[in-house]
């Protein structure tokens, strides 16, 4: 069974998925006029004002943090150093250009999720895109199957990933047993998830722009230090994105899906709960492209550059990989706190996406039952216990 899945995987991420995803991305960035270039600036000045909401929706801000909280999670601090031993520095390289594509595709999908946005029986704001799959395809068959293979993946699969990142960050900082982190790490989530969207909302406003901030001011310190390596770095990315330095082909394909596997998500649930201003679902859009350039062009580039230019990627053998290479990378500029740095950092980052994740799920719950009680009880309480699961596994 583990070989079939592997060899489906291969499949989808060898071809079909990256010209899918990067045609979608490149027909969204030519039909709207390079709109990600274009109005770069607009994008923060329409930030100026997102901190404003009605009752049936959270601000824009809190939806860019809530999808923030998705995309901000492990995957900036364990994916990319996966892509990184897996593909090579230059899935660095295809990492930046899916970015500038995909902030196409989150205008669009996020401006979507705001046209189709419908009220729940709380009167809260519920759309994604299930909802504009039934209400503009006028296919609720295929909205059925996407909301059953996102609570699946974000609800369930991505919150077990997210723990066992945590698990494996403090056992290796502070030694601590991973059933134990689990529990405590499912209680503090479900006090949350149990408080509903504007709970989670509340806790991402506060939460991610403080970590975001802390790792990338130590990130770019980090940097400073090393800041006569990094021409090079640049170099060598570029140099491996298109295989000049390498013997065997497939190198820059390979590179391209570990971009991909680590670097999109999906904004669109968290986009439609809010009350944008101005109040135009365009708005959103704008906001959430915010999301892509923050998460993958900024922090996760930092993370990226670090491995390389602190040579912890050159001496890493076949058995270290993720988190625990991204704690070498810190701790070789900052001695034995980075890698107690990257374990709080991780804890936060990952808390933040499980919550987060958690949402997108409840959100296609919701389309799946109309808010039915019973099925929203069963989902967190398998979120819950999949947290669980992820941190032994």
């Amino acid at each position: 069974m583990t070989e079939l899945i592997d060899n489906f995987n291969n499949i989808l991420w060898s071809g079909v998925l990256i010209y899918l995803l990067l045609g979608v991305g490149i027909y969204f960035t030519l039909g709207t006029g390079l709109i990600q270039f274009r109005h770069f600036g607009h994008m923060f000045t329409i930030l100026k004002n997102s901190n404003k909401s009605d009752s049936s929706g959270i601000s824009s801000f809190q939806a860019l943090c809530t999808s923030l909280a998705a995309r901000v999670g492990t995957g900036n601090l364990t994916g990319f150093a996966i892509a990184l031993t897996a593909g090579g520095p230059g899935a660095i390289f295809w990492m930046w250009l899916v970015a500038l594509i995909g902030m196409a595709t989150s205008f669009a999908e996020s401006t979507l999720a705001q046209l189709y946005k419908t009220k729940d029986d709380q009167g809260n704001y519920r759309v994604g895109p299930a909802y504009y799959m039934e209400k503009g395809l006028k296919m609720r068959w295929m909205g059925v199957i996407f909301s059953i293979f996102l609570i699946i993946a974000f609800g369930l699969v991505f919150n077990s990933f997210q723990a066992n990142s945590i698990a494996q960050a403090t056992a290796v900082a502070f030694g601590f047993n991973p059933l134990y982190v689990g529990i405590v790490l499912a209680i503090i989530c479900g006090i949350i998830i149990f408080g509903g969207i504007r709970s989670i909302a509340l806790v991402a406003e506060f939460v991610v722009p403080i970590m975001a901030i802390a790792y990338l001011i130590l990130a770019f310190w980090v940097m400073s230090n090393n800041i006569e390596r990094l021409p090079d770095v640049f170099l060598l990315i570029i140099k491996h994105a298109f295989g000049l330095q390498e013997a065997v082909g497939g190198v820059v394909g390979y590179g391209v899906a570990q971009a991909m596997t680590q670097g999109i998500g999906s904004a669109p649930n968290a986009a439609a709960t809010a009350s944008p201003y101005p109040p135009h679902p365009a708005s959103q859009g704008y906001v959430q492209m915010i999301g892509v350039f923050m998460d993958t062009l900024v922090i996760c580039s930092a993370t990226a550059i670090i491995i390389i230019s602190s040579g912890a990627l050159d001496s890493a053998d076949a058995t270290i990989s993720g988190i625990e290479l991204t704690q070498r990378a810190f701790s070789s500029a900052v001695g034995d706190c980075g890698a107690i740095f990257i374990a709080i950092a991780i804890f936060f980052f990952a808390f933040t996406s499980i919550i987060a994740n958690y949402a997108y799920a409840e959100s296609n719950m919701v389309f799946l039952e109309n808010n039915h009680t019973a099925g929203l009880y069963i989902l967190r309480l398998a979120t819950l216990g999949m947290v669980i699961f992820g941190s032994m596994a």
